[in-house]
């Protein structure tokens, strides 16, 4: 069992129950699979009355269904659609252009 699938295997076994759970960053360990994984976990909990706060940078994670999304930014706490968050805009632009952000990181005779 990698890294990854031991985090999600503790988290399945304890969110059996509606309760408060309070997540940070859980992406850090999981592949996207797993991500996912841990969406339709949340999302079950959700409905089944259970309270799940979430801090995450994660456009996978923040895309579960249903939930109420509050972005921490210079403007303070302020709720917003999750296709208006700066993460899913950041991630979009860099999966469609990888080589717009490089450039700025690696020198362009080491990107061979």
């Amino acid at each position: 069992m990698s890294h990854g699938e031991g985090f999600l295997t503790v988290f399945e076994s304890m969110f059996e129950q509606p309760g408060l759970y309070v997540l940070d960053e859980p992406e850090a360990a999981l592949s996207f699979a797993s991500c996912l994984r841990l969406v339709a976990l949340m999302h079950r909990l959700g409905r089944s009355d259970a309270q799940v706060i979430c801090a995450t940078h994660s456009p996978v994670l923040a895309s579960t269904p249903g939930a109420r999304i509050l972005e921490v930014g210079e403007h303070g706490i302020a709720p917003v659609e999750w296709s208006e968050l700066l993460l899913v805009d950041h991630w979009r632009r860099y999966m469609s252009d990888p080589e717009a952000y490089l450039r700025h990181l690696i020198p362009r005779d080491e990107r061979a």
